[in-house]
């Protein structure tokens, strides 16, 4: 399995709180997604492809562990599952940083496909070129 890929870090602020004075899991959700595409984008681009303009499918199973504080330092570590013809699955692990200690916050499997922006229905578009085999890569 490939080494993590750091795609956000970043530190919890008071204005992403929910009622009960921890991070709103909204806000994480965000980010997760956010990290994802920032490692699919990464992955495909270390693996030859163009720069992809993705969209999100699937997020698989999303269960949190931790609270997340304000002040913690949350980072989204990325590691890639497969490429598809058109899309790309990513593993994406969070963990808030407090203090002295690292917390696991939860983990998702994200689905993303590649799209074409010009095409007015923004149709899925082969992330690799027909002479590239990266289809059934897996890691």
């Amino acid at each position: 399995m490939s080494n993590p890929y750091l795609a956000i870090q970043v530190v919890m602020m008071p204005k992403d709180t929910n009622p009960h004075g921890t991070i709103f899991g909204g806000v994480i959700l965000s980010y997760l997604d956010q990290a994802g595409a920032i490692g699919a984008v990464h992955e495909v681009v270390k693996a030859g492809g163009e720069f992809p303009t993705l969209v999100t499918v699937a997020i698989n199973r999303v269960e949190f562990k931790q609270p997340v504080m304000v002040g913690d330092v949350v980072r989204f570590l990325t590691r890639l599952v497969r490429f598809g013809r058109t899309s790309v699955t990513m593993d994406v692990v969070v963990e808030a940083e407090r203090g002295p200690e690292v917390l696991p916050v939860t983990e998702a499997e994200i689905v993303y496909v590649a799209v074409d922006p010009a095409s007015p229905q923004r149709r899925p578009k082969p992330l690799f070129g027909p002479s590239a085999d990266h289809s059934g890569k897996s890691v």
